[in-house]
């Protein structure tokens, strides 16, 4: 059997090409949907961008046309192929204003294969309507619940203006979304551009290699040339918060090359405060809806209680051999229960189960107590903090 780099499609036989996974039965993480605007926009319905899935750079320009001047959407695509990202979505907006951005997010609402959003033109934008428009996609991101926002910091080249930073990630407030500064230089680029799409790049590399429980961080970043602003270790220090959210910097190191060097949140809550502990939360969520969305509608008896627990114990189970929970062993890494104290008479009579699922994502008996509703229409997850002693 020959590899996809011996291929000859002359001699009769067998041959093996590798091509990448597209979304379908397994769920995929590290799927990234890129909102921008671009030469060829007419992918529409309803009045609504459609999103396109690409699987190659070169695919951009055959649906999209040539780069814009005026527009990060080409650059961010290709940034993320280069780094390692296998599948993304393009959803290409008429023009670069916050109503639009507000329908292309309606537009991937629906959307399951995604776990990422990235609009890179948003820094087109004076810093007032960008941080506007960033705060609407951090919105999207926390009411949907199974996606994470990759966005850009402003585009700064003295030092002074590390405050204005810093200024921007406190004025950015929600639970799934990340900050990233400074910009690069890439070939073909006459300027500098936001740092999104290479690290959604970054986000699916670490994903395939190890999984959503490792920090994407401390990889290096390829195709990059340079950057806007060499950062120290103060200039660090003061972007990346002891006590919370902070800019993840984007840093050179001799020998080392140019890697990003952060992995916080926008999140105000400690418990959230990590982009691999939200991320593991937003791949619970979206694996669970997966694969008990058949549960709704059924009898609300101990027989259901018993499956639901069942199978999220074998999928908690699975996270834990794979190191993304703490602990030695599966008690002290997780707990799950759905039974008749979770789901009281009350509670039944209106339709819902309710499994109340703890992890230990970072040291064994520090817990998050996510409660997992089914109601009549979907499944959702109600967040509680508690910390459990073992």
């Amino acid at each position: 059997m020959l590899t996809s780099t011996h291929l000859n499609l002359i001699a009769p036989g067998v041959y093996l090409q590798n091509i990448p996974a597209l979304p379908g039965k397994d769920l995929l993480t590290g799927v990234p949907v890129f909102l921008g605007t671009a030469e060829v926009n007419n992918f529409q319905k309803n009045n609504l961008p459609v999103p396109k899935m690409l699987t190659l750079w070169t695919q951009f320009g055959q649906h999209f046309g040539k780069p814009l001047h005026n527009s990060y959407l080409a650059h961010a695509v290709r940034g993320f192929f280069e780094n390692g990202g296998r599948v993304c979505y393009v959803v290409a907006l008429k023009d670069n204003t916050l109503l639009e951005l507000q329908n292309g997010l309606e537009a991937i609402e629906s959307l399951d294969a995604i776990d990422l959003v990235c609009a890179p033109d948003i820094m087109q934008n004076s810093q007032l309507v960008a941080k506007a428009m960033q705060a609407s996609v951090l919105e999207h991101c926390d009411l949907m619940g199974d996606r994470f926002a990759i966005l850009d910091a402003f585009n700064i080249t003295e030092v002074e203006g590390i405050q204005a930073l810093k200024a921007q990630q406190q004025g950015l407030i929600g639970n799934n979304g990340a900050i990233y500064a400074p910009w690069l230089k890439i070939e073909n680029a006459p300027c500098y551009i936001p740092p999104c799409g290479h690290i959604a790049g970054i986000y699916a590399r670490s994903d395939r290699a190890v999984g959503v429980h490792r920090a994407p961080a401390n990889y290096l970043l390829e195709g990059v040339l340079d950057l806007s602003l060499l950062l120290s270790d103060p200039d660090w220090e003061i972007l990346n918060s002891e006590t919370g959210a902070g800019v993840n910097c984007i840093r050179s190191f001799r020998s080392r090359g140019i890697r990003v060097w952060g992995a916080r949140t926008l999140s105000q809550n400690p418990d959230w405060q990590y982009v691999n502990i939200r991320r593991l939360k937003i791949t619970l969520l979206r694996w669970t809806e997966r694969n008990l969305a058949d549960a709704v509608f059924e009898p609300n008896n101990s027989t259901l209680w018993g499956r639901i627990e069942r199978e999220l114990t074998v999928y908690c189970e699975s996270l834990w051999r794979q190191g993304a929970l703490q602990g030695d062993t599966v008690d002290e890494a997780f707990y799950v229960k759905c039974d008749a104290e979770t789901n009281p008479l009350e509670l039944r009579k209106t339709g819902q189960v309710v499994t109340e699922i703890g992890l230990a994502p970072t040291a064994p008996g520090e817990f998050i107590v996510i409660s997992l509703v089914h109601r009549s229409s979907d499944v959702k997850f109600v967040e509680s903090n508690s910390f459990k002693e073992n």
